[in-house]
């Protein structure tokens, strides 16, 4: 009886042990982990469960290495951890964490592209961004669509500007199809042209249709744009100038210079956005073909020399005023 009674009782000490053994281990996979913050987390190309379990604990992402393997193996659902970035909580539990790496959705990060950001800035902002990988020539001037893109911690960045391209490309072709009677371009590539300039030559959303509508009725007759941001584009690659234009380079003759030429330059001057792109093909019914600053940060349209020739003298009164000219 005595016998009977032990081994009941070591039985009952080994189903204790069983049952206590099992809920700290699903304890483990479920209860809070020892993240203090918000992190990511970078699986590598290639990785498997081991190097993947090392890396969380070394990253404090989990409390040990060995215990999230074994979870993972025998209480996971299995299947492929892609590499790429995730985004973990603070105090993920073991489980969250592995349905995180299972999920795929790593985290995407956006770079953009500022209305009117030329070629040489836009390759300059994808040169410095660390988490972008591989070296790209400076893209076509005219070639990328304005935007905020996203990407992925090591993508390429000849794949970013694909997609930028592919964009400028798919928004270029979409507006073409609706351009009206009254555009005086030819051609998307003219389009482009015409819209960089008017991207250039206004900061105010309200004028574009106007200003292009002014260059439209320049181009009709042969008369010279004079846009002075075709002036500073040879000499800058578009980025700000940083002083006055100088005589020698108003007279200048390299192909893009619209004082010293007729009709448009031989490329566009900066990336436009589709609202340039709209107003070029869309442009405002006007008689205008002189404009000027009007002090305000728009401009002041006239139809006649005459006209243009008094907004340019107030103009000048209200800078002296101000104190910007001598």
């Amino acid at each position: 009886m005595i016998l009977r009674g032990r081994a009941w009782l070591v039985a009952l000490a080994g189903a204790l042990l069983l049952v206590g053994g099992a809920a700290w281990f699903l304890g483990g996979w479920f209860a809070s982990g020892p993240l203090e913050k918000d992190t990511t987390f970078t699986v590598p190309e290639g990785a498997g469960l081991a190097v993947i379990s090392e890396r969380l604990a070394e990253q404090g992402v989990v409390s040990s290495a060995t215990s999230f393997r074994l979870r993972a193996r025998i209480l996971g659902a299995g299947g492929a951890i892609k590499a790429g970035e995730f985004a973990i909580p603070a105090h993920a539990s073991a489980r969250q964490v592995l349905s995180i790496l299972y999920s795929g959705q790593v985290v995407r990060r956006l770079v953009t592209v500022p209305e009117g950001m030329p070629s040489i800035m836009v390759w300059e902002r994808l040169m410095r961004n660390e988490l972008l990988t591989g070296e790209i020539p400076i893209p076509r001037e005219g070639s990328l669509l304005p935007d905020s893109y996203d990407f992925v911690r090591g993508e390429g960045r000849a794949t970013v500007v694909s997609r930028m391209q592919a964009a400028m490309d798919k928004t270029l072709a979409a507006l073409w199809a609706k351009r009206s009677p009254a555009s005086v371009v030819k051609t998307p590539a003219e389009a482009l042209v015409l819209a960089s300039i008017v991207e250039k030559e206004t900061g105010k959303p309200s004028e574009r249709k106007m200003v292009a509508g002014l260059y439209s009725n320049r181009l009709r007759i042969g008369m010279p744009l004079q846009a002075d941001p075709t002036i500073i584009y040879p000499i800058t690659q578009g980025k700000p100038l940083g002083r006055r234009i100088r005589q020698s380079e108003i007279s200048a003759v390299n192909g893009y210079n619209t004082y010293s030429m007729t009709g448009l330059p031989r490329g566009p001057i900066t990336n436009p956005g589709r609202a340039s792109i709209e107003a070029v093909l869309n442009p405002a019914k006007t008689d205008a073909l002189y404009m000027v600053a009007d002090g305000t940060g728009g401009h002041q349209f006239s139809a006649t020399l005459e006209q243009h020739n008094a907004a340019v003298a107030k103009w000048f009164a209200l800078r002296r005023s101000r104190g910007e000219l001598d």
